[in-house]
């Protein structure tokens, strides 16, 4: 019982109640958004859409996503985080409604990138926030509950919407609103705003005018995101092109299903157990450990013919994800600024969508052209990322000691000057 409790305390303890509110406004937002991922089967099961079309109504609802969070970035730094996560909640849920009900395809394909919008705008704000009310000491553990709560979300999602699916579209649609509606109440009732004023930090730093130009011109914040983009590149080769590999090495879709079923399985029951193992080690030395594990992985797929090897390679980089999430969160918000660390976080953001059009886009040529050397070719982008991390770590731990002490000069600054 002792070392239950001390297990407890070292994974979720110390962490102030606003984080769990918000915390669980992440669970019930990320368990209810089931809806979009049957968008395109929607589209052509129930409107007669071809599959082209539908791509394009599924493209706009990812365009929209990448606007949407730099849009939340900006509106957290200036409204405030609560007041962004309320308007983006309460329109979400708003527009699937509407989307429930529309049956014109031009309607639907503008509500869906409406959708987009909103859905991104949250991410942002909620990092925002948990930067603003948990301590640095346990920002680690507090991003990777997080992370923990999105994939346990999605996996209830994954769950729920085939169900729902199968019985009603229209209940696909209205059941996510009234997800979104109740993730909207929690933070509405027990979610306070998160943003003090600050007096301006970064220019005793960079000399800039602060903005979300100073996030797309820092440099070394930018690296960050570099390394940052090609991790999310590998992610998304088990949603993109890993199924294609599969598929020609004569695996049926049920062997995809089991493979992904096995990294979410994993990332469920052992993400609660990272912190503890990583917190000896400095950041930058577990994310090239991290990457050099997916890249080992993903470089397994060269030689994989059958479902053990694809199985066996799902652990490894599965691994390296779940050591990466906490301290990929937590450089990216230790690199913002105060008064600009929802707009970082939107810069952030973007390298997702990036990813998911690059990732499909250059690996299907890829795939066709290099057969099973893409995989080389995947494991070599890894390697080159756990390098990068190795040698922007120091410049990256430099630039944080000088922004926490332009924090500090100007919390010495008395009120009103």
């Amino acid at each position: 019982m002792r070392g239950l409790r001390r297990w407890w305390d070292d994974t979720a303890g110390g962490l102030p109640a606003t984080f769990w509110y918000l915390w669980s406004g992440l669970l019930i937002n990320r368990a209810g958004a089931f809806a979009m991922l049957f968008l395109s089967l929607y589209l052509t099961a129930a409107r007669g859409a071809s599959a082209s079309l539908a791509g394009l109504v599924v493209g706009a609802y990812g365009a929209g996503g990448a606007a949407g969070t730099l849009l939340g970035g900006v509106l957290a730094d200036r409204w405030g985080r609560r007041s962004t996560l309320l308007a983006a909640h309460l329109a979400a849920a708003g527009l699937m409604v509407a989307l429930a009900f529309s049956e014109h395809l031009a309607v639907i394909a503008v509500l869906a990138a409406l959708v987009g919008v909103v859905h991104s705008m949250p991410s942002p704000a909620f990092v925002a926030a948990i930067v603003d009310v948990v301590p640095e000491a346990r920002r680690s553990r507090a991003f990777n509950l997080q992370f923990w709560a999105f994939n346990l979300g999605m996996a209830v999602a994954s769950l729920l919407a085939g169900v729902l699916a199968e019985a009603s579209f229209l209940a696909l649609f209205l059941v996510d609103a009234a997800a979104t509606l109740a993730a909207a109440v929690v933070i509405a009732l027990k979610v306070p705003e998160t943003l003090t004023r600050r007096p301006v930090t970064l220019r005793a730093v960079a000399g800039r005018r602060p903005g979300l130009h100073t996030a797309l011109t820092d440099r070394t914040f930018l690296t960050f995101v570099g390394l940052t983009f090609l991790l999310a590149v590998l992610t998304m080769q088990t949603s993109t092109i890993m199924p294609l590999a599969m598929r020609d090495d004569g695996l049926r879709p049920t062997a995809y299903g089991i493979v992904v079923a096995l990294g979410g399985a994993l990332i469920v029951a052992g993400q609660l157990f990272v912190p503890r193992l990583i917190e000896p080690y400095r950041k930058s030395a577990v994310l090239a450990v991290s990457t050099g594990l997916m890249a080992l992985g993903f470089g397994a797929l060269t030689v994989a013919d059958g479902l053990p090897l694809y199985l066996g390679a799902a652990v490894v980089w599965t691994v390296g994800q779940m050591l990466a999430a906490p301290p990929n969160a937590q450089i990216n918000a230790d690199l913002a600024p105060p008064e600009l660390r929802a707009r970082y976080q939107s810069v952030f953001y973007l390298t997702f969508p990036a990813a998911s059009f690059v990732a499909p886009a250059l690996g299907g040529l890829s795939l066709q052209h290099l057969g099973e050397r893409h995989w080389l070719v995947v494991g070599g982008l890894g390697l080159v990322a756990a390098a990068g991390h190795v040698l922007a770590g120091p410049p990256r731990e430099r630039r944080v000691a000088a922004l926490r002490a332009a924090a500090e000069r100007a919390a010495t600054v008395p009120a009103g000057r």
